[in-house]
């Protein structure tokens, strides 16, 4: 097992300046603001944002379109439902007007039979 090593105040102090100063050279080894390479990341970066937009715009108009599609298809669903139900009751209201057409003729043919047996007498 290594000895103990014993680092006094002066060696830890000097050992911190160091780091710093590392850190320090690294932040001035980065490229400014005007180096092409940032410029070229920054204009790569705006054209990713962009084609995100995009494509989340598309997203949008498709789910739209989607929504719009499927008001018409329910619309669509009621009209015919509306024109069932109307025919339903078109021939209801024709058979209700039949089967009293049909009592009609039976009560006019019960009084000729009252009337013909009344005459009889």
């Amino acid at each position: 097992m290594p000895a103990f090593k014993d680092n006094n105040f002066n060696e830890r102090s000097q050992a911190a300046a160091k780091a710093r100063q590392a850190m320090v050279e690294r932040f001035r080894a980065q490229p400014g603001p005007d180096d092409p390479a940032v410029i070229a990341l920054r204009e790569e970066q705006r054209k990713v944002a962009e084609a995100r937009e995009l494509r989340a715009a598309e997203r949008r108009a498709a789910r739209e379109a989607e929504a719009a599609r499927q008001r018409a298809d329910e619309a669509a669903r009621l009209l015919e439902q509306k024109a069932r139900e109307a025919e339903a009751a078109k021939l209801a209201v024709e058979a209700a007007a039949r089967e009293l057409a049909r009592q009609a003729d039976q009560k006019a043919a019960r009084d000729a039979r009252y009337a013909a047996r009344k005459a009889r007498r």
